[in-house]
């Protein structure tokens, strides 16, 4: 290819609409950038825990934050399938995700825990959002992966409250 000429951008043939092409890819690049925050956040809570149940809940972080990570390269291919380009770089991670940093030099163990409990619940809701918008573009591909991230995600949230709890036997 000569200097002169352009390269084409990446475009993924496709029997969905452009329309489709561009809800999914939106809906799917944000939840990949919520994927990134909380696989970090779920990692850094593993770096820095102490205190009595450390061997537990390092485990269980290490455990979680796999089972993160392993979602984001499904969900950029999902984008890339249906003819959308994704994310690029850490900065463009940082502008659309919405699982918020916790940079603090030191967590409760508890508080961590309870972060991750709701960080993980909110990224259900917003897979079961995406659900939705694949269902009304007819993307059944997509919508089948995020069922089984739906589930994973709620089991997730369980396994963060039941540690969290205190032996009572009520509650939330």
């Amino acid at each position: 290819m000569s200097p002169s000429e352009t390269r084409s951008p990446l475009v993924t043939p496709t029997d969905l609409s452009s329309t489709a092409t561009k809800d999914i890819s939106a809906a799917m690049n944000g939840l990949l950038a919520d994927v990134f925050a909380l696989y970090v956040k779920t990692k850094n809570f593993h770096w820095h825990l102490s205190g009595p149940h450390f061997r537990d809940y390092h485990l269980l972080f290490d455990e979680q934050a796999d089972q993160i990570f392993a979602m984001a390269d499904p969900i950029a291919e999902r984008v890339r399938k249906v003819g959308g380009s994704t994310l690029r770089s850490i900065g463009h991670i940082a502008r659309m995700q919405r699982v918020m940093d916790n940079d603090a030099e030191y967590v409760e163990p508890s508080d961590m825990l309870a972060e991750l409990r709701e960080d993980n619940k909110a990224l259900a809701g917003r897979l079961r959002e995406a659900h939705n918008v694949c269902e009304e573009h007819r993307d059944i591909a997509t919508a089948s992966l995020i069922e089984v991230w739906i589930d994973e995600t709620e089991r997730r949230t369980w396994f963060l409250y039941e540690a969290g709890r205190r032996g009572d036997s009520g509650g939330r």
